[in-house]
């Protein structure tokens, strides 16, 4: 039906004054209030000190640390020693500060994630060196068993792979952790080099140290040539979707696979941006083609509202390999989502 001028009156009346944050919708309104200021204004994207999602800057020492009455916080991990290919991970956690427009409102999950818990970017694990990579995964442990200590969610942002097995190890220290693991590699192989602190083997190291259930672990979107060193996964009882089943499966059913597979236990997300096809994330350390869509990845992750989440990471993101800057986007709207789903872990809202 056509617009009348009784209606068009009434649409003059109610929004032709005033200013962006004036809803009349209480859902609306409700996120307004907290983003606007009372002068109708809000934060510029582009505008001050990049932070991750323009959370609130806290800076917290690397002795006597203080996370204050914190909930979530959120840590740079700039090293990427354990790569097997492409390096450049190390610059993913000042590449996904400065994308310029991540939130505030998630539309989906209803939620505005950084008002509505308290979370700050603590910024970068502080690192002794940047050659030893033992002593960079000596430096991680100890980060993050300070904000696990203090009865913080950690939710990193690296950095390669390999930064996950030190990050399991504080938040796996009491009881073995279900995981929730997107990524085009299962992440399960054997040492490498006399090393086995790289990226292709975090989640054997974390199953071999006892700080994650290998049961309670499922792994999507899993493809390329490196299959066959990945025995570990079906050895230990891992569930593997691989990407070439995602279509005949449907996002619907992986969710519920996983939801299965975790439970209610504390459980870790962990997400590789080489999860997605090159097509729409081409700046990371091993590509592999035929990956999942960024709409795919978006629909999983929104699906898991209501896991107990005790932890995340999003890595690998290698901007350098990107003009467009893409992947970056990419990767912090993912780290966006997984704050997002935060907000409704049993283990973040117990410290409300």
């Amino acid at each position: 039906m056509a617009l009348d001028d009784e209606k068009l009156r009434e649409l003059r009346d109610k929004y032709g004054s005033g200013h962006g944050g004036d809803l009349y919708d209480p859902e609306f309104r409700k996120v307004a209030d907290k983003i606007f200021s009372k002068s109708g204004t809000r934060l510029a994207p582009y505008a001050g000190v990049p932070t991750f999602m323009s959370a609130p800057y806290m800076p917290v020492e690397a002795e006597d640390p203080d996370f204050g009455n914190l909930q979530v916080a959120i840590t740079g991990v700039p090293m990427d020693l354990g790569v097997t290919n492409r390096p450049g991970s190390r610059f993913g956690p000042r590449a996904l500060r400065a994308i310029e427009r991540i939130g505030p409102y998630n539309h989906v999950l209803k939620t505005a994630p950084v008002f509505d818990i308290r979370v700050a970017d603590i910024g970068d694990v502080p690192l002794r060196s940047r050659y030893n990579l033992q002593m960079c995964h000596e430096d991680i442990e100890k980060r993050f068993n300070q904000i696990v200590d203090a009865g913080v969610i950690p939710l990193a942002v690296g950095g390669d792979h390999s930064i996950s097995q030190s990050i399991l190890k504080a938040v796996g220290k009491k009881a073995p952790v279900g995981m929730i693991h997107i990524d085009a590699h299962c992440d399960t192989s054997g040492p490498f080099d006399h090393s086995k602190f790289h990226h292709a083997g975090p989640f054997r190291n974390a199953v071999l140290d006892g700080v994650l259930d290998p049961t309670r672990t499922i792994q999507i979107g899993i493809r390329g040539a490196a299959e066959y060193i990945w025995e570990f996964s079906y050895a230990s009882g891992m569930t593997v979707i691989h990407a070439e089943d995602v279509s005949g499966m449907g996002m619907s059913a992986i969710i519920e696979k996983a939801k299965a597979t975790v439970g209610d236990g504390p459980t870790y997300l962990s997400f590789d941006i080489d999860s997605l096809d090159p097509s729409f994330a081409p700046g990371t350390g091993t590509p592999e083609i035929g990956g999942l869509t960024t709409r795919e990845v978006l629909e999983l992750i929104r699906g898991l509202k209501g896991i107990n989440l005790i932890g995340g990471d999003v890595v690998e993101v290698a901007p350098q390999y990107d003009s467009t800057t893409n992947t970056a986007q990419a990767g912090a709207q993912m780290l966006f989502e997984i704050l997002s789903l935060m907000v409704f872990s049993p283990s973040v809202t117990a410290k409300a």
